[in-house]
């Protein structure tokens, strides 16, 4: 899905304190989906350079038929000026998580929320969702120790 347009979907200054879907994303018909890209960041200064020094484990998931909630639904935004509104929806900070269908775990990191996280999935090896595969969530799986103050962005191509 080289030739697909990119967006990004992201949250700015959010409270972790609990298991929550930090990204949902649910493709529309006939346009697949795949995440090329990941970046959180502590932006608070709760943990920085202390020994409650966290390593949290993430996961991306794909298969859910019903939607987490608790979050807020932000507009995906087009990298290019040009390019249309991007046709999957997207929610971020699900505190009560997607649990409904059979979910697949695609990938498995953890990241230290001192130092932050960024991936670029190699091409080819993009984890990606169509309307028959439903929802995909970016999950922090574990509960920090003590709430992290996190803002994250999530660079999504979609083909059709």
């Amino acid at each position: 899905m080289q030739n697909g347009r990119v967006y990004t979907v992201s949250f700015a200054g959010i409270s972790l304190a609990a298991i929550q879907d930090l990204f949902e994303l649910t493709p529309a018909d006939d346009k697949p989906i795949e995440i090329i890209g990941i970046e959180l960041a502590q932006t608070g200064v709760a943990d920085v350079g202390d020994a409650q020094e966290e390593f949290l484990r993430l996961e991306i998931i794909r298969g859910f038929t019903t939607s987490g909630s608790g979050g807020s639904a932000p507009t995906p935004s087009p990298i290019k000026r040009s390019a249309a509104a991007a046709g999957f929806a997207a929610e971020v900070n699900n505190t009560t998580v997607a649990t409904t269908g059979t979910g697949v775990v695609l990938f498995e990191t953890a990241w230290n929320v001192r130092a932050g996280y960024l991936n670029w999935f190699p091409e080819g090896c993009e984890p990606e969702a169509s309307q028959a595969n439903t929802t995909m969530v970016v999950r922090m799986t574990a509960a920090p120790n003590d709430a992290v103050t996190v803002s994250g962005t999530l660079w999504v191509r979609e083909g059709g």
